[in-house]
């Protein structure tokens, strides 16, 4: 019977286990480079089979937290090939998940302070984004009024994702997974409520909600292979005011299908009743499981048992875990051996020094203390 513990087929990596790291913000980086912190940071959690790097932007322009990694220079993709070495050197792949945050951004964090750009004009009235607060430290501010892009405007955004990706190569990552969830740039395309375009790109129809999605990976695959591009979804997700629309279901079902005739290395789904939003319906994931073939990857609320039951079942192929790795870097051993976990320190997660990030113990680099 199938569990956390062994080992799978992704494309042409075999990972060691099914756990995945999920990815998470820790805006540690200050000019969007990694650090030698970065590098340990991702070393002691590498007895995940697979490690999602925290979102790393595509450009300037798509950024919406301070101290984000970027992967747009050559000074960034340098400062990756440690962290990328160190991962490796400990046995699990790494993929970095490449961002834009679209209007879920500030004007204290683009450059000239022009606007965020997104798929709409309607701004994020109830969000915020991590930008540089009126005394000019980092700190939650409102997310500003966006630009809807130009339907001549999106072509150059689709290739700083594609461009992302072959610096990611560069870099020595083993893929890269597209940010289509949480409310952010692709998700703004995708959700009926929040695109009110009446372009090519537009609400009227799942072909076209799904055109920006598919455009990215296409041009991603066209850069470094479907071997190595994943994606990240959020299905009836309601982050950053996401809102319901008709025909959601088969807008995600539809998406599926067509990931599917692509061989993406792997579909990542994000359940956001974790974070409040409502469930997704009673037997969707086993119709999303049925419309894509390829590897699925589930994060959102898991534990060992969950996990290992759905394993079980074949309704997903790896469990993504997120918050438990912040505070236990040696998660994986800890559910092995059904050894407790320590609590994470939520004014800890964005930001600061080494205190919250590097300091939990961790067995598989020797950090025995914190």
């Amino acid at each position: 019977m199938t569990n956390l513990f062994d080992a799978v087929a992704l494309k042409g990596l075999k990972l060691k286990n099914r756990v995945a790291m999920a990815p998470m913000t820790r805006a540690r980086c200050p000019n969007n480079i990694p650090t030698a912190e970065t590098a340990r940071y991702y070393a002691q959690r590498a007895g995940a089979g697979l490690i999602v790097t925290e979102g790393t932007v595509i450009s300037a322009q798509g950024s919406g937290f301070v101290g984000c990694p970027g992967l747009w220079s050559g000074e960034q993709i340098a400062a990756w090939q440690p962290v990328t070495e160190a991962a490796h050197d400990l046995g699990a792949a790494i993929f970095t998940q490449i961002w834009h945050v679209g209007r879920i951004s500030h004007t204290s964090l683009k450059p000239g302070g022009k606007a965020p750009v997104s798929a709409t004009g309607q701004q994020a009235v109830k969000s915020s984004a991590f930008g540089i607060t009126a005394d000019g430290t980092p700190g939650f501010v409102p997310a500003s009024q966006p630009h809807a892009l130009a339907t001549d405007e999106i072509a150059p955004v689709v290739e700083d994702f594609a461009q992302a990706a072959a610096n990611a190569v560069a870099a020595g990552f083993d893929g890269v997974e597209i940010h289509g969830a949480n409310g952010y740039l692709v998700e703004q395309f995708l959700n009926g409520a929040v695109n009110d375009r009446t372009d090519r790109y537009g609400s009227q129809s799942i072909d076209n909600r799904i055109r920006f999605a598919l455009e990215v990976v296409d041009a991603c695959i066209a850069r470094i292979g479907a071997d190595r591009v994943g994606i990240r979804l959020s299905p009836f997700g309601r982050l950053h005011e996401l809102g319901d629309f008709a025909g959601e279901e088969e807008t995600f079902l539809t998406l599926a299908a067509e990931l599917g005739k692509r061989s993406v290395a792997y579909v990542h789904i994000m359940d956001q009743a974790s974070r409040g939003a409502p469930a997704m319906p009673e037997g969707f994931l086993a119709k999303f499981r049925k419309a894509f073939d390829g590897i699925l990857i589930l994060a959102g609320g898991m534990t060992a048992q969950k996990a290992n039951t759905m394993l079980a079942e074949g309704l997903i192929d790896i469990a993504a875990f997120g918050v438990p790795f912040i505070a236990n870097p040696d998660l994986v051993e800890r559910m092995r051996h059904d050894w407790p976990l320590q609590a994470p320190d939520p004014a800890s997660y964005y930001g600061g020094d080494a205190r919250g990030y590097i300091d939990w113990p961790c067995f598989l680099t020797g950090d025995e203390k914190a």
